[in-house]
């Protein structure tokens, strides 16, 4: 009885009061704006289970405040505060790159005319191009970082380094990486089947908890760049020649030539086509 008495008082005030009309329309509207971008975030993060606690926690706590008339509804904001706050500790990398990607940043001036438009032949070999540079490297022990990109590399990060805007081969990628030379510290940016610069300086990785201790400053920015771009970071351990795939803040070592394959067929058959669309 009490909460039908609750619902005839606020219907009362929210059809003769205009202000009160007004601000409840605004927060529906901002609250579901909201929930909706909350909830979907979760399901895109395969986080069903949190969305099942968010929707019943939200339905526990407006039956409290109804039923307890003493309480403020204020106290009602707290759950979905408490679960931003987890969602942010949860996950940080993810949203880290949406923030990036969404950022009103000068992008690198790749041109997307006619390397957008390569047949199979051409994209195979950039495939066999990289795949054979990084086994030659991992045999002699030479430290590497190739990015894959779809032309969303800060500008910063190309300018950073040498711009090349050069046809992918194995030939050019190895005298880059070779010891010794001005470029070999950086990272190599491909987009497309086309090398854009080298000796590029990338973000380090501040997730130290999950980057294994014997992996040093190489990895670290190999793997730094992921979390904040969405691209894919090829990584040659100068040390122990073991090849690693990193991407969303993630690395996978001992990338055979059959991961290398699937990882570049990935790239530039479902990367780059949702990229262009």
């Amino acid at each position: 009885m009490d909460i039908i008495e609750k619902l005839k008082e606020f219907w009362g005030n929210f059809t003769q009061n205009p202000e009160t009309t007004v601000a409840f329309v605004v927060c529906v509207v901002v609250f579901t704006v909201m929930y909706f971008y909350l909830i979907k975030f979760l399901l895109d993060n395969n986080s069903r289970g949190l969305v099942v606690i968010f929707l019943f926690s939200m339905v526990i706590g407006a039956g409290i405040i109804s039923l307890i008339s003493t309480m403020n509804s204020a106290i009602y904001l707290i759950i979905p505060a408490i679960f931003l706050v987890i969602i942010i500790v949860l996950y940080s990398v993810e949203l880290k790159r949406i923030i990036w990607a969404h950022m009103n940043i000068k992008l690198a001036d790749v041109k997307h005319g006619d390397s957008r438009s390569y047949d199979e032949e051409r994209v195979e070999n950039c495939i066999n191009e990289i795949i054979k540079a990084l086994q030659n490297m991992s045999k002699n022990d030479t430290g590497a970082i190739i990015v894959l990109s779809a032309g969303n590399v800060p500008s910063q990060i190309i300018d950073s380094g040498v711009r090349l805007d050069s046809d992918i081969s194995s030939e050019l990628i190895e005298s880059v990486f070779f010891p010794k030379t001005p470029l070999h510290d950086g990272a190599m940016i491909i987009s497309d089947t086309k090398i854009v610069a080298a000796g590029c300086f990338l973000p380090l990785s501040q997730n130290m908890d999950n980057i294994p201790k014997d992996l040093g400053t190489r990895h670290r920015a190999g793997i730094g760049v992921t979390e904040t771009i969405d691209v894919v970071s090829l990584i040659v351990s100068e040390e122990t020649g073991i090849i690693s795939i990193a991407k969303a803040g993630k690395i996978t070592r001992y990338a055979d030539f059959e991961t290398l394959k699937k990882t570049l067929n990935k790239y530039y058959w479902q990367e780059l086509e949702s990229a262009r669309k």
